[in-house]
């Protein structure tokens, strides 16, 4: 029977099929046969959505292998999913009329999925049916499922607005008819002893995330890491095996923005593994190494991620040394501030330049005294980049004060003979901060203030108040009140 005359012989035949249709099971056989052949007939998939929506549940479901009607759900998935291309040939972006396509089937697949959704939750309430049919045949298209919502619910380019809608939708309907009450919930259990569906989800995943196949398939990194922050500690820790391996695959690309989806999920990772897990068969040394030799690149956005990355990668390290009583001359923290330090001195980037400022101050908390090892190219910069202005917003500039305010407190025993340079590089920057005409708004400037005289301060304190003595000729001689304001703060500090 074709199938379009099925259609018509479900919606006249009441509540109970007749005997002369076809069992579903051979239907559905044959349609997941259709759509797995690559060239699938024209209408055929609206078809299906029809028929799924005119069927009863106890013919639909009735004597239904969930293997079919899984095997059916991952046939119409692969039909939806954006073109594959070869491996040699994955950076080349696809034409626009076959994304084109891809959203158009994404959005057919989609409907036939909330149907399929809607008669599922409609047969678990059924006597002859309910949770003992309907569990393993959810168990079967769970999966599938939940990488096409994940596929095609963010804007990429085998997207559209009528795919992402749908996508939506089939997500939220999937998480319901799991009985969860989040993505988060359905993929990682409602408690910390229930199971969720991520192991399924990742399972799916595993054979198109290996070193000769991830790029074949431009949507499954992006489920990957679209995945991956819905689950959290305590349950990651569980999945470190299948999640570890992929994170630091993408973050090995010579592309930035793979490099950049890489870093992301290790940062994740970092944050939500125990320490004692990560430090096992020597996983943080091996996340380490690949996030150092990132801070080669020239690239702002990436150097941001891996600078955050680090910086909650590098208390675990310094942890499993103590714990492991090994001894070293220079710390991890260490060895990541010197490239770094010798990196902000040859910048001259300004994107580049405000990410190492940003950063700066947590590495000196981060090392405490031991920042002294670090204090004549420290100060190089810090001088450096209180003399360049670096834009409107003064990122830069500013992170470099919170940098000499962190440095102050930290190493107050070796400021005293640091004081002349330093107290020099301050007046200079408040003047020209007073005398700039440009586009700097007066909160930046007022804040840019505020951190030089804050500093000023310090550098009184551990100097025993020859900060003071200092200023006084310049107080007496200035004419600027703003700059006179700071001063006076500095001299009436106790």
């Amino acid at each position: 029977m074709e199938l379009s005359g099925l259609v018509q012989a479900l919606r006249g035949a009441g509540p109970q099929p007749p005997a002369a249709l076809p069992a579903a099971e051979q239907v559905l056989l044959q349609l997941g046969q259709l759509l797995s052949g690559g060239a699938p007939k024209a209408g055929a998939v609206r078809d299906l959505c029809a028929l799924i929506e005119a069927a009863d549940c106890r013919w639909l479901f009735g004597g239904l292998s969930p293997a079919t009607l899984g095997g059916l759900v991952v046939a119409l998935s692969g039909y939806a999913a954006p073109p594959k291309q070869e491996q040699d040939a994955a950076d080349l972006p696809c034409k626009d009329s076959e994304y084109a396509g891809a959203a158009e089937r994404a959005a057919d697949v989609g409907a036939v999925f909330l149907h399929l959704l809607v008669k599922l939750e409609a047969a678990k309430t059924q006597e002859s049916l309910g949770v003992p049919v309907v569990g393993p045949i959810l168990c079967r298209v769970t999966g599938p499922i939940y990488i096409f919502a994940a596929t095609h619910i963010v804007e990429r380019s085998w997207t559209n607005v009528r795919s992402r809608s749908v996508a939506q939708e089939v997500l939220e309907s999937l998480v319901q008819a799991a009985g969860c009450g989040s993505v988060a919930e359905f993929l990682r259990g409602k408690n910390e002893d229930e199971e969720g569906r991520f192991a399924a989800v990742m399972g799916l995943l595993k054979q198109e995330l290996t070193k000769d196949t991830w790029k074949r398939n431009p949507a499954t990194k992006h489920v990957f890491s679209w995945t991956l922050p819905h689950v959290t500690r305590p349950w990651l820790s569980r999945y470190l095996e299948r999640v570890l391996p992929p994170s630091l695959l993408i973050s090995d690309d010579y592309q930035e923005d793979n490099k950049i989806l890489g870093v992301r999920c290790l940062h994740h990772i970092i944050l939500n593994v125990p320490a004692a897990d990560l430090c096992q068969y020597n996983r943080a040394q091996v996340v380490y190494h690949a996030l150092y030799n990132h801070l080669y690149s020239r690239e702002a956005p990436l150097i941001q991620a891996v600078l955050l990355c680090l910086l909650d990668l590098l208390p675990v390290l310094e942890r499993a040394q103590r714990q492991q009583k090994q001894v070293r001359p220079t710390t991890h923290c260490d060895e990541v501030l010197q490239l770094v330090l010798t990196h902000m001195e040859a910048e001259h980037r300004l994107a580049l330049r405000q990410v190492y400022a940003r950063a700066l101050p947590a590495f000196v908390q981060s090392l405490g005294i031991l920042i002294a090892r670090h204090l004549k190219r420290l100060e190089r910069v810090i001088l450096g980049y209180l003399e360049v202005s670096d834009g409107p917003e003064e990122e830069a500039r500013l992170g470099i004060l919170e940098t000499l305010q962190c440095t102050i407190e930290h190493a107050w025993p070796r400021m005293p003979c640091r004081l002349p340079v330093l107290l020099k590089a301050l007046l200079k920057m408040l003047w020209d901060v007073h005398t700039d005409q440009g586009s700097t708004p007066e909160p930046v400037k007022a804040a840019l203030l505020q951190g030089a005289t804050e500093c000023l301060i310090l550098l009184d304190r551990c100097s025993e108040g020859q900060v003071k003595v200092l200023l006084e000729g310049v107080y007496s001689s200035c004419e600027e009140n703003r700059v006179r304001e700071c001063i006076r703060k500095v001299r009436e500090n106790t």
